[in-house]
């Protein structure tokens, strides 16, 4: 209720605060420098359209009175034809333009051009008015008298808009923070107010007066590049109030055509540089933003791919322990069992002998002979003995893998380089796994006839690091993926990028024309303690 009682009276308050307005701009005016047409386009610009008619009355209201209080006649028709169209024309080209999309708002140089643009089409058809209405009232003019008074007329209608507006819009539309505008106050303290000093002082004892008004331009340029729009359009209505005022004050009268007119463009120049260094101060804000957000996203990825890799590392090692322990229990089990019988078979080959079955005794052992056989595949598929009794290196140079070669008449030349007592178990297995995998897939698939493997290990900032080299001259990859065998082989190259990845190691395959060429990096989590600084071999 409270707000719809106070609704009612926002319209008449609105004609009382700009009829005051208009009162305290009034003798201001001058022929290049017309405030309260800037007045009238602000307000129109800012105001709802309904309560255009409120801001129309009071300027009528105010004119009024002003020209009253001068001693000039109202009411006829001169005040008729010299008042009452102007606002009328103003109210029309912003209706339009606001139709147009025209806003309220200089955060953008677009913004400000198109506002700016509006300004100037509005002041030239108010302007345009003006001198229709004095030529009908004053049919025997000249011409040029005419266009001196459209010229100035245009200049100064222009000039209220670019001063005064940017200050409406900062007051009532777009208010900066307190923290900004603490800074604009002591930069208006630091910086404003010795330059008007300056201004003066060369306005009053230079002989060339338009150097204060260059000279002026600097602090305007200063608060354009550190406040934005809001800055150069405070800086810009001071320094131009400062101008007129030392120009009064000096004895000179108010400024020249010319002065107006470096005011108009340099006023322009520096609200569209203000604009422009807001916009990029909040495209870096932006950037800087979704920056945090990037390095936010970046750190939860890692913290993803960390406990990725560590769930992956903890299944490869529960594997390799299942592995571990199947390996045992079939070694001291099933091992021992065969081992038994044979014990047992070569006992009772003499009596197997007296009784005429040799054949069945040799079958047997024959049997047995080939179990065993099994059971050792077996056993280094589960858990690389060799890896354990001899070390990496023997285990890759002389172990079951170039036995396997070896046998299948593949050459395997081997150049290992480094110390493997810096890499932690997980690594040492994985090599060995990538090793003898591939191994398996030259020998069964490739028809290649030799293998290259080169091995170095050495420390690098990070840690330990394992670089793992294997070529061949086979046939290279299938055109078509093998599938996977039902006992868990035939993963090939996949199985050794997962185990690779799991470790957080690069897997890479090299395009060769002719063979496959495998390319490993894994980095060790731990490190012996007897174990020096020893860097990559060559």
């Amino acid at each position: 209720m409270r707000l719809r009682a106070l609704s009612r009276f926002t319209g008449p308050l609105i004609a009382i605060g700009y009829a005051l307005a208009w009162i305290m701009l009034w003798p201001t005016e001058q022929p290049y420098w017309v405030l309260p047409f800037g007045l009238r386009f602000g307000a129109l610009l800012l105001l709802r359209t309904r309560d255009w008619a409120w801001v129309l009355g009071a300027e009528i209201a105010a004119s009024a009175f002003c020209e009253w209080r001068s001693g000039l006649p109202i009411g006829g028709a001169s005040f008729m034809l010299g008042d009452t169209p102007e606002p009328l024309m103003v109210a029309a080209c912003l209706w339009l333009l606001r139709r147009a999309h025209l806003h309220a708002s200089l955060n953008t140089p677009e913004d400000v051009a198109r506002l700016l643009l509006s300004a100037m089409v509005t002041a030239t058809v108010a302007t345009a008015g003006n001198a229709a209405m004095m030529a009908s009232l004053h049919p025997a003019a000249p011409v040029e008298m005419l266009g001196t008074t459209f010229g100035s007329d245009l200049l100064g209608n222009y000039l209220g808009v670019l001063l005064v507006v940017p200050v409406l819009v900062l007051v009532f539309r777009e208010r900066p923070t307190q923290g900004a505008l603490a800074e604009l106050l002591l930069d208006g303290l630091l910086v404003m107010l010795p330059s008007l000093a300056i201004l003066i002082t060369l306005a009053e004892y230079s002989p060339q007066p338009q150097f204060a008004r260059v000279l002026s331009l600097a602090p305007v340029l200063f608060f354009a590049f550190r406040h934005g729009w809001r800055g150069a359009g405070l800086a810009m209505l001071i320094t131009s109030v400062g101008l007129n005022v030392t120009e009064d004050m000096i004895g000179r009268g108010a400024p020249t055509a010319a002065a107006h007119l470096f005011l108009a463009v340099a006023g322009t120049g520096t609200l569209m540089l203000g604009a422009a260094t807001d916009a990029l101060r909040r495209s870096s804000e932006r950037v800087a933003q979704q920056n945090t957000h990037l390095a936010a996203a970046n750190q939860r990825l890692d913290q993803l791919a960390r406990q990725l890799r560590d769930a992956a590392r903890g299944n490869l090692q529960a594997e390799e322990n299942l592995r571990r322990h199947m390996a045992a229990e079939l070694h001291d089990e099933l091992g021992q069992n065969l081992t038994a019988i044979q014990t047992h078979l070569k006992l009772a080959q003499s009596r197997l002998g007296d009784a005429g079955l040799d054949d069945i005794g040799r079958s047997i052992h024959g049997i047995l002979g080939h179990m065993r056989r099994a059971l050792h595949r077996m056993l280094d598929s589960l858990r690389p003995s060799v890896l354990d009794e001899f070390g990496l290196f023997r285990a890759l140079d002389e172990g079951p893998i170039r036995d396997m070669l070896t046998a299948a008449g593949i050459r395997y030349v081997t150049d290992l380089r480094g110390e493997p007592r810096m890499l932690d178990d997980d690594t040492l297995t994985a090599i060995y796994r990538v090793v003898q995998e591939s191994a398996t897939n030259v020998v069964r698939h490739s028809g290649a006839q030799q293998l290259h493997l080169r091995l170095r290990i050495g420390l690098r900032d990070s840690g330990p690091v394992a670089i793992l080299d294997i070529r061949d001259d086979g046939a290279g990859l299938p055109s078509t993926p093998r599938p996977a065998r039902p006992d868990g082989g035939g993963r090939g190259l996949q199985g050794m990028s997962d185990r690779i990845t799991a470790l957080g190691g690069l897997f890479r395959i090299r395009p060769e024309p002719v063979g496959l060429h495998l390319r490993v990096l894994l980095r060790s989590t731990s490190i012996g303690s007897d174990i020096g600084n020893f860097p990559i071999p060559d």
